[in-house]
């Protein structure tokens, strides 16, 4: 085992393996900082019960060590490389994507609601959601379609956009009359059971079934549920990612960019346009069942601006294409309403069909937006609400109270990012770091040879002064400390690195043995080492301002002891030093 002065190298085993967990294992749940920070503790424990100073010696550096955290833990937000770190498993390569045909469930749905009444599952849950069914990103001015790469999985479903605050719901669901691979779940799957054969995809946590599910499955799903908070929304941008804001080139869309314009009004967030626009969404225009089916650009041109009739098909649709004129990327959600509580189970029908609007938002994710109004002529029978809906109409209160209370910065971008000049820029802020960083740097650098010198020289103990003046005869030959050599064979490196001459075996072996030899009266002759020191840094030979530490090999030959200054010698011996 090597022999070392480092008392923190013990450790380092520990924090290499717990860093190869950290690249090499597998994803999960939690946080690994408690983990972390009880690793660098117990480091730090490590090193203080190794140390050999007095107490108070280490009590010294904890101001500096508290006041290098606060630094660090203010400026480090701010540096341009406070990113996520690299995930080897980006480039991974995973399973072949699960191809298979089916029709869109938004085209169902003038079908399903005309045949109100058809059971098609049932859900066991403790908290009433919209149950997602299939969730469509890309619009290219006809249909609807996903882009989703839906891949075996063993029961995990990967999560490639957890951010925000959320909560867990567990569900049982068993299908009843819905015969399609399209699996229901709560809003954002993590973990599936009781399919034989199912698919995910990554990024929108869809769930298929690889072959035709029969009647009377039952399967487990745990879901993250979004729940973030006012501050989580003040002045989140929405996510820049052109994918979900391709609007079909037409003689629509600049029609579409204005009236979606009026529609948000003075609104400032990227959030408050988005409610803005669901708000004139359900005033626009009146639910009716019997409206015509269809969401191609021409088709919702005309029911936006002339027949104002139309099926969640039709206000969803139209709301992502108005989301997306405001530069807020959105996608449709097809799935059902929470269904009617029964047997303690909530049993969904096809008139519980629904479809909705997402939009996406830095350090949230994905959040949900129903601009369908509710049916009128007859009394609604959906009394029962989505937990999703409580937490809106709570966030809504929130941001209402906020926007009072609290100056809004202006924003003339059309997805909402605030205008330049809200705070210092980043190359500035790593130029000044980087400038501190080497001032810092200098002033230590200057200081720290002669406050060495000076704590090596007014030590109490004698012993101490021994082993510093040792030190500091290695630092003037400009020798590596390497606590395993004998003072014998530290002398013969040093006129072996600067040449066999006469100064380098009496400036080692004998000024500083002399300095050192612990004798009566050692304490009191304090000035004279100090002189005698001093004449042998400027007598070393060939010493450069700052030597370079290079190990050497040992001669063969180990140097002859020096005598002391009153005419005793001192023999070096198996690395001790007699007098």
């Amino acid at each position: 085992m090597t022999r070392t002065m480092t008392r923190a190298a013990p450790g380092l085993p520990a924090i290499a393996v717990f860093v190869a967990a950290l690249l090499l294992g597998v994803d999960g749940p939690g946080s690994n900082l408690r983990v972390a920070a009880a690793l660098l503790a117990l480091v730090a424990v490590l090193s203080l019960l190794a140390d050999d100073r007095p107490p108070l010696w280490a009590a010294a550096g904890v101001p500096a060590l508290a006041a290098l955290a606060a630094v660090a833990m203010l400026l480090g937000p701010l540096l341009p490389v406070a990113a996520e770190p690299y995930n080897p498993r980006a480039d991974a390569v995973p399973p072949q994507p699960v191809r298979f045909d089916s029709v869109s469930p938004l085209d169902r749905v003038s079908a399903w609601l005309r045949r109100p009444e058809t059971d098609l599952f049932t859900v066991r849950s403790q908290t009433p959601l919209n149950w997602r069914l299939a969730v469509l990103d890309r619009y290219d001015g006809v249909r609807w379609t996903s882009s989703a790469k839906f891949r075996p999985t063993g029961g995990r479903v990967p999560d490639e956009e957890r951010q925000g605050r959320f909560y867990t719901v567990q569900q049982t669901l068993t299908l009843a009359g819905l015969r399609d691979r399209w699996l229901p779940a709560a809003q954002r799957p993590t973990w599936v059971a009781g399919v034989p054969k199912v698919a995910a995809d990554p990024e929108s946590g869809s769930l298929v079934a690889t072959t035709d599910p029969k009647k009377g499955l039952t399967y487990q799903v745990t879901s993250r549920i979004a729940r973030p908070e006012a501050a989580d929304l003040d002045n989140s941008a929405a996510t820049a990612d052109p994918a979900l804001l391709d609007f079909p080139e037409g003689p629509q869309r600049a029609a579409f960019a204005r009236l979606a314009r009026q529609a948000a009004g003075g609104a400032e967030l990227p959030y408050q346009r988005a409610e803005a626009l669901e708000s004139f969404m359900r005033s626009a225009a009146k639910y009716d069942i019997t409206a015509p089916p269809g969401h191609s650009l021409p088709g919702l041109d005309y029911f936006l601006r002339q027949s104002r009739r139309g099926t969640s098909e039709q206000f969803a649709s139209t709301y992502a294409l108005l989301a997306r004129s405001l530069g807020l990327p959105s996608r449709v959600v097809v799935g059902f309403r929470p269904g009617e509580r029964a047997d303690g189970a909530f049993h969904v029908r096809t008139g519980d069909v629904l479809a909705w609007a997402e939009v996406k938002f830095d350090g949230v994710g994905w959040l949900a937006f129903d601009p369908t109004p509710p049916r009128s002529g007859s009394q609604d029978r959906h009394d029962v609400v989505s937990a999703v809906e409580k937490d809106r109409q709570r966030l809504k209160e929130q941001l209402g109270k906020a926007t009072e209370n609290k100056p809004r910065p202006k924003t003339d971008r059309g997805d909402g990012r605030a205008t330049p000049g809200g705070g210092p820029a980043w190359w500035l802020v790593g130029v000044l770091t980087a400038v501190a960083l080497a001032v810092c740097y200098l002033l230590l650098a200057a200081a720290l040879p002669w406050w060495r010198r000076r704590r090596r020289r007014t030590a109490g103990d004698p012993g101490a002064r021994v082993a510093g003046a040792w030190r500091q005869a290695c630092d003037d030959l400009g020798l590596s400390a390497d606590s395993a050599l004998t003072a014998q064979e530290v002398t013969a490196r040093g006129g072996h690195a600067h040449g066999d001459g006469p100064g380098v075996a009496s400036h080692a072996s004998g000024a500083y043995v002399k300095l050192c030899a612990i004798r009566p009266g050692a304490g009191r002759q304090r000035g004279r080492r100090r002189g005698v020191a001093a004449q042998r840094r400027r007598t070393s030979p060939d010493r450069p301002a700052h030597p370079r530490r290079t190990p050497v090999a040992p001669p063969a030959a180990p140097a002859q002891p020096a005598p002391m200054s009153d005419g005793r010698e001192t023999s070096v011996a198996d690395g001790m030093l007699w007098v």
